[in-house]
């Protein structure tokens, strides 16, 4: 929504004398979702665009500084050093082996119960930064509240990617605390017992869509392509110019957004019309997938503009089924 109340900003700056006819102005707020844009240059605030009878404001929230997002990274950190949930048995290994399945998968395997000690920790974290939004603070609260077989629920459906059945506002904390158990799981595996799936597209360890690619730079990968799985954070090798979603070699293309980050573009392909965000280590040595990801949502502006979907969505960014209804609408 930042991004495209940007953008009706913008038009709004380039027209004669700054005048827009009142059908134009309610198009731009309808397709930006939002009542009212205004435009803050240093201690100014200027209002650029706003509906006919707009309500109270009733508390700012500034989406620049979310520190407290970066609380729950730091948490996510330090539960890493202490979780280690039972890995796979031999009987387990070869099972998948035989199946050609992936070996702790999101949809199946049997989760320890010391699992929901994480999401406590990550709801912790939020709790002790500084400057969470009542929304986010709430939502963690209701979380930890939640008796077992709720919360079992809960993770099941962010699992299975059962957006109607998903909390929207507790399930960037709950996915954080999933996060944490899978990695734990995948970066105890050795890379003799990871075998390649017939599907390329899906994590070979937990069976989860890529949320991006990553285009290395280190020594040992030097321009190797890899995707980088949502949950688990394996990455596994993807031949460069090939879609990842249908696995098509033809009318790929790749996107960015004039004056962006050069390290973040978009990889489209018009044989199946998606796209998924591809990231060059080489522009960045920082790059990060699922953070990157989420910091270039006007790209996926633009992608969503040419026509394109997205192949698979960011792990912690989720939408209730009314502004998927309403993005849906706006596509139309």
């Amino acid at each position: 929504r930042i991004a495209q109340a940007e953008i009706a900003a913008l038009a709004v700056e380039a027209a004669p004398d700054r005048m827009l006819s009142g059908d134009l102005k309610s198009e731009l707020l309808k397709g930006a979702g939002v009542l009212v844009v205004s435009l803050n240059r240093g201690a100014s605030r200027k209002l650029i665009l706003r509906t006919d009878n707009p309500p109270m404001i009733d508390e700012h929230f500034d989406l620049r500084t979310m520190s407290w997002m970066a609380a729950v990274a730091d948490a996510q950190q330090a539960a890493l050093e202490t979780c280690e949930p039972a890995l796979p048995t031999a009987t387990q290994l070869a099972r998948s082996h035989t199946h050609g399945m992936p070996l702790i998968h999101a949809g199946s395997w049997p989760r320890e119960r010391t699992w929901r000690a994480l999401v406590g920790q990550m709801c912790a974290a939020v709790a002790a930064a500084g400057d969470v939004p009542p929304g986010a603070r709430e939502a963690c609260e209701r979380l930890r509240a939640l008796p077992p077989p709720q919360l079992e629920a809960q993770a099941d459906a962010l699992l299975a990617a059962c957006a109607d059945a998903i909390e929207v506002a507790a399930a960037p904390f709950l996915m954080a605390a999933l996060q944490v158990y899978w990695v734990a799981l995948a970066s105890r595996l050795t890379p003799e017992q990871v075998v390649e799936l017939e599907v390329s597209g899906l994590c070979p360890v937990c069976g989860t869509l890529p949320v991006a690619s990553i285009v290395r730079a280190d020594e040992r990968s030097q321009g190797y392509r890899y995707l980088h799985c949502a949950l688990c954070a394996t990455e596994w090798h993807l031949v460069r110019i090939t879609c990842s979603q249908c696995q098509g070699t033809a009318n790929i293309a790749y996107h960015s957004i004039e004056g962006g980050a050069e390290a973040v573009r978009a990889e489209s392909c018009d044989g199946c019309h998606t796209y998924r965000k591809i990231l060059y280590q080489e522009k960045d040595p920082n790059v990060e997938p699922v953070a990157d990801d989420l910091a270039s949502l006007a790209l996926d502006l633009l992608m969503s503009e040419a026509g394109y979907h997205r192949g698979s969505g960011n792990p912690l960014l989720w939408q209730t089924p009314a502004e998927r209804r309403a993005e849906s609408v706006s596509a139309t």
